[in-house]
């Protein structure tokens, strides 16, 4: 049998006067202010838990070490060169680097010449920027009397310069290219005011006295091309000496006039020179044997050969 369903005549909001209906929001009916409603407690949520793997770090600066090697990287220098052929890079405050960078500029270096200096010597990097690089500067241009205009390209040939105590270094190498060697405008040959006394000029002053030239031709000879001091006895002064006496049976004079033998190629120029001049039977000058283009060192030798003129001999 089925069940039949009784619904009540009156309706529920009819016989429950209170209770709200949502088709008559006008008619609805709220307890009076001083009844307490207490209303059904809501469950806490629950506490979030970040795990370590998830978690995220808080922004924070870049290390020192990394923010010093960005800015370098920002100047196109090659930072990690830097740093690995100067370690002590690693304990130098990024705020001395960029004064020291922002001096360079105002000494007319350009970004091209910060990332040759740099390479060059990257102790330029880690020099205190008011105590050893300023001063270095002041002395070149005051006591060497480098030019304001040469100063950069000073800079960018040797950059050493600037990492240079005034008093231990530069001014000692200044007095004595000055007074020991009788150079008058060492701005000429600034760069060797980096090098030390001691251990770079007297060594060579003494290897030339040991081969037979005199204190007085020595001195001579330095005075006349001071970048003599630069190049190695072993592999320079040494094998171009033994071969200018020992092949091209030349005097000792002839170096002292012309100490600038020394600076042309042995293999490139020298050596093949001197064979084309013993096969033509010409001995020329060692300036125009050696500073002659090629083009004009052939003319010389057509024109020399087996001839008399003065100031050329012949082998025989």
């Amino acid at each position: 049998m089925q069940e039949t369903l009784h619904f009540p005549a009156t309706p529920f909001h009819l016989r429950n006067p209170q209770f709200p209906f949502i088709s008559r929001p006008n008619r609805l009916h709220l307890p009076p202010k001083s009844s307490a409603v207490a209303l059904p407690s809501l469950p806490k949520p629950p506490s979030l838990i970040i795990s370590p793997e998830n978690e995220t770090p808080p922004a924070t600066s870049p290390p020192p070490l990394q923010e010093l090697l960005l800015y370098l990287d920002s100047l196109g220098v090659d930072s990690l060169y830097c740093l690995h052929s100067h370690p002590s890079l690693i304990f130098t405050p990024l705020s001395q680097v960029k004064c020291t960078v922002n001096f360079l500029f105002s000494l007319g270096l350009t970004v091209q010449d910060l990332r040759r200096v740099f390479v060059m010597c990257p102790d330029l990097l880690t020099s205190p920027t008011s105590t050893i690089i300023i001063p270095a500067a002041t002395f070149l241009l005051r006591e060497a009397q480098v030019g304001a205009v040469n100063l950069r390209h000073v800079i960018h040939r040797r950059p050493r310069l600037l990492t240079r105590s005034v008093g231990r270094q530069l001014r000692p190498t200044l007095y004595f290219l000055q007074g020991t060697i009788g150079i008058e405008n060492v701005a000429n040959c600034a760069s060797l005011l980096s090098c030390c006394v001691e251990s770079k000029f007297i060594p060579r002053i003494e290897y030339l006295q040991q081969l037979g030239f005199s204190y007085k031709d020595t001195i001579v000879m330095f005075r006349r091309f001071p970048a003599l001091f630069c190049y190695s006895i072993k592999e320079n002064l040494k094998p171009k000496f033994d071969y200018f006496v020992v092949e091209m049976g030349r005097e000792l004079k002839e170096l002292v006039a012309f100490p600038q033998y020394f600076s042309f190629s042995f293999d490139n120029r020298i050596k093949p020179r001197h064979k084309m001049c013993v096969e033509k039977q010409v001995c020329l000058s060692l300036p125009m044997m050696l500073k002659s283009s090629e083009a004009r060192f052939r003319d010389l030798l057509e024109v020399y050969c087996g001839s008399s003129i003065p100031g050329c001999s012949t082998y025989h």
